[in-house]
Parts: C-alpha cells; sequence; structure tokens
C-alpha cells in the first residue's frame, strides 16, 4: 500500500488499529494452518477464494454481469485441489474445465448479449482468483511446501507494510492519482526496500539460499503486489465500489486482501522454481 500522508485512518471511516488487529490475527491463522498440515492450509485457501468469488459475483450485478457461481466454486475447489495434488499441468486442465463448465451452465439458461457478458466475466473469475491461486498450492505442494509458501507471504506483508508505513509518514509524490490517489512513489520505495530485505533473510534462513535470489524476490513482489493493487482499484473505481465486501474488520473484503497476494504468486512460484528449487529428498 503505497499511501501519501495521511492521518491514523487509512481510509475515511476506517479505524487503523481494528484493521491491524485484524490483519495480525488473519496472518497467525494462515502460518499456523501452515505448520499444522498442508491441507490445513489448503482448506484456509480455499475458504478465501470462495469467499473472493462471492464478493466478486456480487459486485459485478452492480453492471448486470451475473456469473455462473456454482460451477465457479466447483471449479475453484478442483483447481486448487489438483493443482496442489497432481502439479502445474492439472492446473491448466482444471481451469480450462471450469471455464468450459462456466460456458455450458450459463449457455443452458438462455443466449444472447447477457450470456455472453456472464460467461466473460465468469472466466476473468476463473483466472482471476482459482487460477492465480493454485500457483500457491504449487509451492505448497514442494518437499519444502510451508517454507516457501511462508515466503510468499511475508514479502507480501513486507511490500504493504513498507508501502504503507513509508507512504504515510513521506508520501508527496502520487504514483497514480487517477487510480489509486493515495499511492506514492515514496511508498513504493519504502516496498522495494523491506521486501529486497525480508526477502534476502527468509531465503538465507528457510533455504540457506543466496541473497541475490531473496532480491530478485522482493522486486518481482513489488512489482507485481503492485500492479494487483492498482488493478483492483481500477475495478473497483469502474464498479463504483469502496471496498469489494464487508466480510474483513478494518480491510473491506477478502478481495481487498487478496488483491496483491494473487499476481504474486506466479511471480514468485517462477522465482523460487528456477532460482532455488526444492532439494530433492528434503
Amino acid at each position: 500500500m503505497t499511501q501519501l500522508a495521511a492521518p491514523t485512518t487509512s481510509r475515511p471511516g476506517r479505524d487503523l488499529p481494528v484493521a491491524i488487529s485484524v490483519g495480525v490475527g488473519m496472518l497467525v491463522v494462515v502460518v499456523a494452518s501452515l505448520f499444522i498440515r498442508k491441507e490445513a492450509f489448503l482448506v484456509v485457501a480455499v475458504l478465501a477464494v470462495c469467499a473472493g468469488l462471492w464478493e466478486l459475483a456480487q459486485a459485478f450485478t452492480r453492471r448486470a454481469i451475473h456469473l455462473p457461481l456454482l460451477p465457479l466454486l466447483v471449479g475453484a475447489v478442483g483447481i486448487l485441489v489438483s493443482s496442489y495434488t497432481a502439479g502445474p499441468e492439472a492446473l491448466f486442465v482444471s481451469f480450462m474445465l471450469t471455464v468450459g463448465g462456466v460456458v455450458v451452465w450459463r449457455v443452458l439458461d438462455g443466449s444472447g448479449d447477457s450470456a455472453l457478458r456472464d460467461v466473460v466475466g465468469g472466466a476473468f473469475a476463473a483466472a482471476y482468483l482459482p487460477f492465480l491461486a493454485g500457483f500457491v498450492m504449487l509451492m505448497l505442494a514442494e518437499p519444502d511446501g510451508p517454507a516457501r509458501v511462508l515466503v510468499f507471504i511475508l514479502l507480501c506483508v513486507a511490500s504493504d507494510t513498507g508501502g504503507f508505513v513509508v507512504g504515510v509518514l513521506l508520501g508527496r509524490h502520487p504514483l497514480a492519482p487517477s487510480v489509486s490517489p493515495k499511492k506514492s512513489w515514496e511508498g513504493l520505495a519504502g516496498s522495494v526496500v523491506l521486501a529486497c530485505v525480508v526477502g534476502v533473510v527468509s531465503v538465507q534462513v528457510a533455504f540457506e539460499g543466496e541473497p541475490l535470489v531473496g532480491v530478485f524476490l522482493g522486486l518481482a513482489t513489488v512489482v507485481t503486489a503492485t500492479l494487483g493493487d492498482l488493478a483492483e482499484s481500477m475495478l473497483k473505481r469502474d464498479l463504483e465500489l469502496k471496498d469489494m465486501g464487508r466480510l474483513v474488520p478494518g480491510h473491506g473484503g477478502v478481495l481487498d486482501r487478496l488483491d496483491s497476494l494473487l499476481l504474486t504468486a506466479p511471480a514468485v512460484y517462477l522465482v523460487l522454481t528456477l532460482l532455488q528449487p526444492a532439494p530433492v529428498g528434503f
């Protein structure tokens, strides 16, 4: 969150202490699930993605787009579970099957321009949420999966936190005023510094890897997390919404917390796969 200088509430009417408490609580639940059992984190991910799909479906009705929610929810479960159990090929196949299911489900209910809008919206929803989240499942499936997912989460938290703190304290120059007026170049610099520091430290602690890998991870995270945040801001602006939902006190909706994570997941997965492959026989 690369924000311009602001008072203690990050947005009008938003209680910053509540937002921090809820954010820390969610992080504790997610991290705990990682190290209880991998399947526990899978369940948390499925619930988060399904909640995000429900929020997106509600938001799209403002533009007369009605997502075929049932095939999307079933497909989301299939995408995440198959990605975890069967790898990248299963991720792509299950995504295509989900899109096909959305098309068939909607066409059976009628055709025409409205059906086309609903199908395109459904394909977008399947790509935006379960498909991108599937890359987190690919990381989880590795022998050292919990460590990989934890590094991914810490990188996203570092990018958001560094951008928010530096943006609030020093932000003066808007990054994208027409899309998200509170984001600043100073906040972006804060995201880069903290994400790279966390990347270097986490890679060395978790994998005994090279510091340069951590720098690459930090830079990739800041770029994708910022783009993800801006993309959702554009979507909300088009839908004339402040938040995508109200399921998370102090934060808005689940999608408002997932926006930066979703686009970052493929980037972190690719960097780790190429530069820090899981050890054989871990």
